[in-house]
This record gives C-alpha cells, structure tokens and sequence, in this order.
C-alpha cells in the first residue's frame, strides 16, 4: 500500500487515509454516483483500469482521489474501509472480489453496486464473512441520471454491516413526492439484489404495456405520433402518471436529426435485454409464484429478436390488420392502468414467496417507499401500494386491497374491450392478454386444474385431491 503521500487533483492536495470511501469502476455509474456522493460532503478515492475513467473521475468529483492502483486505493481510505464495487455482474464481480479480500480487515465494508443475481451475493457474503469483512449486495436503479442525482437503493446486508454506510447512502438516493429518502435495507445478504431484480421485472412489464398500447392506438387506432404523444401527455396527470408515460411522451415527439422523421420510425423493432428480466421470471417459477406478464415481457422481446423471421412470416402469413369501429382511446388507457395494477401484484408476491423462502423478513412497505422516487418504475401507484401495504402487511396479493380492487373493477371493461379488439385485429398484445388472464385467474374460484390432475394421474398414476375429503388417492382409470 501507498503509505504517508498525498494525491493532487486540480487545485487541491488530499492526504492519504483521509478518503470515506473508494469506488471501484469509474464507468458512467460509478463515476456518477462518486459525484454524488462527492455533493453529500465524502470524500470519495476511485480506481479503474482505464486511465482515460480515472482521468474523468478526477474531473468530474470534487475532491477526488484518483489512484493509480488498488493498493493505492486501499491505502487513501479511512479505516475501517468501505469499498463501493461498480463493475459488470458476473466474473468480473467475482475476479475482484477474490483480490480485494485477502487485502481488507475485519469489520470493512464490500458493497456490490451492479445488477448481481442474488444467488451470486449471497455466496460472496458467505466468503465474505469468513474473512471478517462485511457484505453488502446494493441495487442500484435510476440510470446514469439518477446515479447523479437520487437513485433509488435497495440494501441487502446484515445491519451491523450497513450501520457505518447507511447514512451516507440514506443521503445520495432519491427523495420521494413527501420528502422521504429511497434508501433502505431490505433484508439481509442476496435481499437487495432479489428486489432489484423484481423491479426490473416489472421494468420489462411495464415497457412492454406501454409499448403494446402504442403500437395498438397506432396500428387499429389510427394516431398520428403528435396525437400520441397529446394522449401519453394526458395519461402522465392522473393514475398512470410515471417516469416510464413521462420518457414515452417524449420519445412520441422526438424527431430523427437526420430524415426528420418521428423517431419511432427509424428505430429497428428488435428489443434487447441484459438478463435480469429473465431471471425474474425463472425466479418466480422456482418459487412457484405466478408472475406471467413479467415472463411475457421477456418473451415479447425474445419475439421482437426474430426480425429476419417475422419479416419472412409477414409475407408467408399475412392476415391485415382491421381498423378499430370504435375510439380506443380510454379503453387502452384502462388497459394499462389495469395491468400494471397486475404486474405490481406479481411482483410484490414474488418478492414475498422469496422473503419467506430464504427467511428475509422483507418489508414490502419499505420497497414500495423506496421505489416512489429515483428508480426506473417510479410511479403514482406506488402511493396506493404503500397505503395498501401500510394497512395491512400480510396483503398476499395486492389485488385484494378495496382501493386497488376498486381501480381494477372500474378498468375491467375498458381492458377486456383491447384486448378483445387487439386479439380481432391480429394486432399482439401478449403483457396486456396476460395480465387479464391473470386478474381473471386469481379470482376465479374453480379453475380447470382439475382435469390436469384427473390426466396427470391417468398416465402417471400422481394422485389428486377429491373435494369432499382430505388425502391423496388414485383412480385405476381403465377400469372405472
């Protein structure tokens, strides 16, 4: 380690020892979130690889401390050390977190800030601890933007863990509508991870709603973009307002700088993704809690990848598109109130089958509070979900609340006149036809699960539970 030198940045000379903490990976995020924690009075060492980051860094934070080494950014922190590590999920998280332990002390602080899988961080914070280092798995959402001005953070760590750092982040993350911070520990080692990857679940979701309600006023509805972007506009005052109707209406009325064509038009419909979608939905099939609309979403986008495909199919199998006979308007307008209400209730009831799987104790309100500001999914549900959370804790699905229940029952006729429409015109609407499936479901009393028991014991002799009594039995099928 550097030891008794001092490191120079602009005008301004600190002294080793004297940094609060050290990111590690000066990328966009991490350069943005030194800045901001840099803004909160901390002073704040980073190291990258990449010279040209550091350089950046150093520009860009007050009071930097680039180094030029890890050794030399250990040696610049306070003890005992907290280390912020801004790298891509996966082995790089790994590599580094297999060189940095052998070189911390007990009761120092790792702290994750990518979008690890919660699996992957609870096994560090196992090997962690084994070395007396404390663990911390932080999701991180809000973009480049939000990393500089207010995220929304989701911890995951023991509490002795985040004592040292909690205020400290409580005072980088966002701030809600009423002033609260969105920063909170969600429960201990994979926790945070878990719930960031649940909100990006319903990221995907909730895009994909969105992108279905445009596509359909625009393909049967018959709207110019500059009518689109007036409805998104409207929508974004009342129930559906969210950062997610915000950046939509915006992107409605951009303009390409090179053809001045709407933007919309010169964009190849093939979706991407990173993975944290899928691994909600798998999650939530482990935990053998339905979340359909979030699996949807990351089928749709699977779907949207066969450009080459559908372009050929379009041809081979083509069935025209029927205008809508009526206004769509308000109808769509339910229909994504509607599912989103839907795949907020998926993923809260993931979050909780998880939570009670691996013993969390996850405070749902707490989630819903901290996801009202800064974060990607921030919306003025969320309001309503916090109330609904705050009346009653054990809510196993938030479809149950009266207020909720009630903004479904309104929506029901609306959602059920898209999909329908969608489904006559030829037009797909795979988020909005699974969410009402899934409304449809939860309430429905009897379902046809009785005859795939009566098939599954037929040919695999599994057994079924009868209506009038308890226990398993058989029935020798052939026979009877």
């Amino acid at each position: 380690m550097v030891q008794g030198n001092s490191t120079r940045t602009g005008a301004e000379t600190t002294a080793v020892g004297s940094a609060d903490i050290a990111v590690l990976g000066l990328g966009v995020m991490g350069r943005n979130l030194a800045a901001n924690l840099a803004d909160h009075g901390a002073v704040v060492a980073g190291y990258d690889l990449d010279e040209g980051r550091r350089g950046a860094f150093a520009a860009q934070v007050a009071n930097a401390i680039p180094c030029a080494s890890v050794e030399e950014l250990l040696g610049a922190l306070k003890a005992p050390r907290t280390i912020l590590m801004m790298v891509p999920a996966g082995a790089p998280v790994d590599e580094l977190t297999a060189a940095l332990l052998p070189r911390l002390s007990p009761g120092d602080v790792l702290i994750d800030g990518g979008n690890s899988h919660f699996r992957d961080t609870n096994r560090r914070a196992t090997l962690a601890a084994a070395a007396g280092v404390r663990f911390v798995g932080l999701g991180v959402s809000g973009g480049e933007e939000g990393a500089r001005r207010g995220p929304a953070l989701m911890a995951g760590g023991d509490a002795e863990a985040l004592a040292p750092v909690a205020p400290l982040l409580a005072a980088i993350a966002a701030r809600a509508p009423d002033g609260e911070s969105c920063f909170a520990r969600v429960g201990p080692e994979g926790a945070g991870h878990f719930v960031k990857m649940i909100h990006n679940g319903i990221e995907y979701a909730d895009m994909q709603l969105i992108a279905e309600a445009y596509h359909l006023l625009r393909e049967i509805g018959g709207c110019s973009y500059e009518r689109l972007a007036d409805i998104f506009a409207e929508w974004n005052g009342g129930e559906l307002a969210s950062y997610l109707m915000e950046i939509t209406t915006d992107i409605l009325r951009t303009k390409d700088g090179e053809t001045g064509a709407p933007i919309l038009e010169v964009i190849r419909d093939a979706a991407g993704q990173k993975g944290t979608g899928h691994w909600a939905a798998t999650t939530a099939l482990e935990l053998g809690m339905p979340a359909p609309t979030i699996a949807e979403a990351v089928h749709a986008r699977c779907l949207s990848a066969l450009k080459d495909e559908r372009v050929r199919a379009a041809e081979a199998l083509a069935i025209p598109h029927v205008p809508a006979t009526e206004d769509l308007v308000a109808s769509v307008g339910d229909a994504l109130l509607s599912g989103r209400i839907a795949v907020y209730a998926q993923g809260f009831a993931v979050i909780a089958a998880g939570s009670r799987q691996f013993g969390w104790d996850v405070d749902l309100a707490a989630v819903a509070r901290i996801w009202r500001g800064g974060c990607i999914i921030r919306a003025r549900l969320l309001d309503r979900i916090l109330t609904a959370l705050n009346r009653a804790p054990e809510l196993p699905n938030l479809m149950l609340d009266p207020d909720i229940a009630g903004l479904m029952t309104r929506g029901d006729a609306g959602f059920r006149r898209v999909v329908a429409a969608a489904t006559l015109a030829a037009v797909p609407v795979p988020a909005m036809a699974s969410a009402l499936s899934y409304w449809d479901g939860y309430r429905s009393g009897r379902l046809w699960a009785n005859m795939i028991q009566a098939q599954r014991d037929y040919f695999g002799a599994h057994g079924y539970e009868r209506t009038d009594r308890l226990g398993m039995v058989h029935t020798e099928w052939k026979g009877a």
